[in-house]
């Protein structure tokens, strides 16, 4: 460990720190095993997002030209009735025990908050994260900072992609379409009806669904819109992380949205239409499928997945602390002074 790492030099992310993120991202990942393998484009792409802003809403140290630890913040599309500002954020295996985390989380807290109020003024805000449930020293640093644990999700995964799948009949009237760009509006409605009524969604906006439907890892070839008499009722998108399959040797399709609309629930579209996803991604080399699930869904999409063989392999918890009470006015202390060593 070098001199500087006493004394870290912080500054936010820019495009040209990729590299030196990647290497960092690796080397927590390879400590903390939270199956996140990013690539070097999909963290360039971080940057083109409409809901960050990386001059004021990133920060990093760095121990000479090597990044140590980072943090990264992502607006949400509404306040409703709460602006859950997202982040994110790791720090070396080698650097930890250092305060550097501690630092990055109490920089947030004044970072966020002229963000927030750029986007929504005179709105609650919450700060949001999330660490793997069992991660003692994270779970630690986050109640340590006042955070609550709100919400449990799971990373799920389907091992073997040859394996048989269960029956799953296509309901009479109903076709399967493949995503087009055409039909990219008529997904972005599905999706924005369906999780209505899950925790902590918003809708998604035309800017944000053009960041990902034009991301690198989005595969409109294993993505499927069920119709019934011109009518979009049903979604399956995927993704393919070309960092996983460097990693891992495998081609893993990840589901990044299942959705039903209300008036379409309860006839086995979405069971139905993700085993379609899965048999065509299977045909085109996939080994094996992942996605993420809010433990207390209110659609039942646990059991749906399970039904389908998908198993929980990682348990996520939810971190939130709240910075701005409805009607509390603005705290002290909000400005965006870089950490000091």
């Amino acid at each position: 460990m070098s001199a500087e790492a006493a004394n870290p030099t912080w500054r936010p992310i820019g495009r040209s720190d990729v590299p030196a993120w990647l290497e960092l991202l690796e080397a927590v990942e390879a400590a903390d095993r939270e199956n996140e393998h990013p690539d070097a484009q999909e963290l360039a792409e971080r940057f083109d997002d409409p809901y960050v802003d990386p001059a004021r809403g990133s920060l990093a140290a760095f121990d000479g030209g090597r990044m140590v630890a980072y943090h990264w913040m992502k607006a949400r599309t509404a306040a409703e009735p709460v602006h859950e500002f997202w982040q994110m954020g790791g720090v070396h295996p080698g650097y930890r025990g250092r305060g550097l985390g501690t630092r990055l989380l109490r920089w947030a807290e004044s970072a966020a908050v002229p963000l927030h109020e750029e986007r929504f003024p005179g709105q609650p805000l919450t700060l949001t994260g999330s660490c793997l449930d069992g991660h003692e020293a994270s779970n630690a640093l986050f109640a340590a900072l006042g955070y609550r644990r709100t919400r449990w999700f799971h990373d799920m995964c389907l091992a073997d992609l040859s394996a048989p799948l269960p029956e799953a009949s296509v309901p009479e009237g109903v076709v399967f379409l493949p995503f087009t760009p055409e039909r990219s509006e008529d997904a972005r409605l599905v999706r924005n009806e369906s999780f209505r009524d899950h925790w902590g969604s918003t809708e998604t906006t035309p800017e944000s669904w053009a960041h990902f439907t034009g991301g690198s890892a989005f595969r409109p070839s294993v993505s499927l819109i069920a119709y019934e008499g011109g009518e979009p009722l049903a979604i399956v998108l995927a993704e393919e992380h070309a960092g996983h399959r460097l990693a891992t040797g495998k081609r893993d399709l990840y589901v990044a949205l299942v959705g039903t609309r209300r008036t379409a629930r309860r006839r086995g579209l979405a069971g139905a239409l993700l085993v379609h996803v899965l048999r065509k991604a299977a045909a085109e080399g996939f080994r094996t499928a992942s996605l993420g699930v809010d433990a207390d869904s209110p659609t039942g999409a646990l059991g749906l997945y399970e039904r389908i063989g998908f198993r929980a392999a990682l348990t996520f918890v939810s971190q939130q602390k709240e910075l701005l009470p409805a009607g509390d006015g603005r705290p002290p202390g909000t400005g965006q002074a870089l950490p000091q060593a």
